[in-house]
């Protein structure tokens, strides 16, 4: 099979830093591949340079001919003239693409579509992106962190799209649960190579470490050899015959392999030297609402008389949709923002530390290290323990070389790196991370996760980050928007499974209820009665048809979600749904009342 795209011997590098070299890989029709790698390693400029934003340089890419390609670059640029639905479909007066594109919108939470996209902010604008990629109908779909900027619904609904159908895709993204659930192999660049796993992120975790291990049993045997040879080379040159230039060829390889290095770290941050007191923060019945405006005229409710009382050592995550409030609470609690009524009352003990969304302005001729000294030149692990800041650097990933590079040259995911190291090195007791996930790399993402897990302070996490949520928080507050908020004992995962039951009961209620209000036939209270031989053939019937009725109905919602259907296709279907709907409330009713004396 011919690939829809093929790689061969790539090189690309800025100045005397190399990023990789004579890479090889291809992705072939029906493979969903995602690409993943540190930060600063070249993952977003390998994206670049395979969408032609970016040069190379050597090597060769080739895509096969007769394929439409989609990109997904992670900062699009739009007209702020154009509206939404012209800025992602250039079909006018094609109804059946206008169509899917309000289908996609809609999925996406873009409703206002005569909206200028100058009036969107950055997250609406990528998802436009998105939505436009979508629409289009790609062969070969290129997707540069395309859960960016989606909350936990969207994500979810994305997951569903990508899986259905042989779609082809190469994508990068953070986020492990989707690596998992969407993609078949995964492309891991290190070391200035391509390493390929032929399974999802679960698998690649597996073999990845098996590569490892490998390669430090390598890394130990050329050690043992290394020191050996090394005495060899150091006698004078006559001691050495003419015929042992193959040896010394060896010993060069030899020395190569020996000076390799498995960046690791060696030990997990235990806990800083840090005091929090009982009283932390209370919420104290706290309102607050924004006014309308000529967009959305009604007013927009955050918090209404909310009350809660944050414990000691909490580590909550709080979740919901975009739009619902979660930034603003956050901003709130810090003072940033005003409430309507109500008070926050801080403990005296509590020192916060804040990672925001917008992140931090840095002086771009400054130093990695300087940066983090400016703030401290050590932080206090107590027991005597100290990390200066340079081992504190090292322990997020920046290597001794990466800390003396100045800010300009730091990638987007470094910078996020770099801020995120800021404000850990302060010492906060109280930690508040408005979105931390965004634009990290695994890598980082695991040691964040550590840090977090053995912080003996407290902690709140706003992330779209499923995975993430489930290793670091305890609990949840969950914002449905209009002021309703859920206080949820537990993880991500966790509240999902709760709140599928909770939808699976009051369905069941609901069929309850209505089979209350039917009207029962007499069968002259015998209690002792039994099923006619006809009434058992209609039963058995009735089980049958329900199955039946059951896979169109689950057909027909798939196919009214896929944004695939023609105006025609669309209007049958929107018919049938409630004709089905019916005819299975009926077979319903009728199997539960015989089923009653079976």
């Amino acid at each position: 099979m011919t690939p829809f795209l093929d790689v061969q011997n790539l090189t690309k590098s800025f100045g005397a830093q190399v990023l990789f070299r004579d890479i090889c890989f291809s992705v072939g029709e029906g493979q969903r591949v995602g690409l993943i790698a540190k930060n600063g390693t070249g993952k977003s400029t390998l994206m670049k340079i395979l969408m032609d934003e970016e040069g190379y340089d050597s090597g060769s890419i080739i895509y096969r001919r007769d394929i439409k390609i989609g990109f997904l670059t992670q900062t699009p640029v739009s007209d702020p003239e154009e509206s939404v639905l012209d800025a992602c479909f250039n079909h006018r007066g094609d109804e059946e693409k206008i169509l899917k594109a309000k289908q996609i919108l809609t999925q996406l939470k873009i409703s206002n579509l005569d909206q200028p996209m100058g009036q969107l902010s950055g997250g609406q604008q990528k998802r436009v992106a998105l939505a436009n990629v979508l629409i289009t109908e790609p062969d070969f779909l290129m997707l540069d962190e395309p859960t960016n900027h989606l909350d936990l619904d969207m994500i979810i609904w994305l997951e569903g799209f990508l899986q259905r159908g042989n779609k082809t895709l190469l994508m990068v993204t953070h986020d492990r649960y989707f690596l998992d659930r969407v993609c078949d192999t995964i492309l891991e660049l290190d070391q200035q190579k391509i390493f390929s796993y032929k399974g999802n992120y679960a698998y690649y975790l597996e073999k990845r470490q098996e590569r490892l291990d490998a390669q430090r049993a390598e890394i130990m045997r050329a050690n043992n050899l290394y020191r050996r040879e090394l005495e060899w080379m150091r006698r004078q040159p006559q001691a050495r015959g003419h015929k042992a230039k193959y040896r010394e060829d060896a010993f060069y390889e030899l020395e190569r392999v020996a000076k390799q290095r498995i960046e690791e770290r060696q030990m997990r941050l235990k806990a800083s030297k840090v005091y929090i007191g009982s009283k932390i923060f209370e919420c104290q019945y706290v309102s607050k609402a924004f006014e309308g405006n000529d967009i959305h005229p009604e007013p927009k409710v955050i918090l209404k008389d909310f009350y809660y009382n944050f414990a000691r050592f909490e580590k909550m995550g709080v979740v919901g949709n975009n739009g619902t409030g979660k930034s603003t609470f956050i901003k709130m609690l810090l003072g940033m923002v005003a409430p309507d009524s109500g008070r926050f009352d801080i403990g005296e003990t509590v020192n916060f530390g804040y990672f925001s969304q917008e992140g931090l302005q840095f002086d771009e001729q400054q130093k990695v290290i300087d940066v983090i000294t400016d703030i401290a030149d050590y932080i206090d692990l107590g027991g005597g323990r100290h990390m200066n800041a340079s081992q504190f650097l090292q322990y997020f990933l920046f290597t001794p070389e990466q800390q003396h590079n100045y800010v300009y040259k730091l990638s987007g995911g470094e910078r996020r790196k770099l801020y995120l190291c800021t404000v850990l090195m302060r010492n906060p007791n109280f930690l508040i991370l408005d979105e931390p996930t965004n634009d990290l790399d695994i890598q980082t993402l695991q040691v964040l996760e550590e840090y977090l897990q053995d912080f003996p302070g407290c902690v709140i996490v706003v992330s779209h980050d499923r995975y993430f949520m489930d290793k670091v928080v305890d609990h949840l507050l969950v914002f449905h928007g209009e002021g309703e908020i859920k206080d949820f004992p537990g993880n991500y995962t966790q509240y999902r499974e709760v709140a599928a039951m909770e939808t699976k009961a009051q369905a069941q209620q609901k069929a309850s209820s209505k089979e209350a209000e039917q009207p029962k036939k007499d069968y002259h209270n015998d209690t002792r009665r039994r099923l006619t031989y006809k009434e058992k053939m209609e039963l058995q019937q009735l089980e049958k048809d329900i199955e039946k009725l059951e896979s169109e109905k689950a057909e027909i919602e798939e196919a009214l979600c896929s944004g695939t259907l023609s105006v025609d296709e669309l209007t049958k279907k929107s018919i049938r749904l409630p004709q089905l709907n019916e005819e299975l409330d009926e077979k319903s009713m009728r199997w539960l009342e015989l089923s009653e004396f079976a």
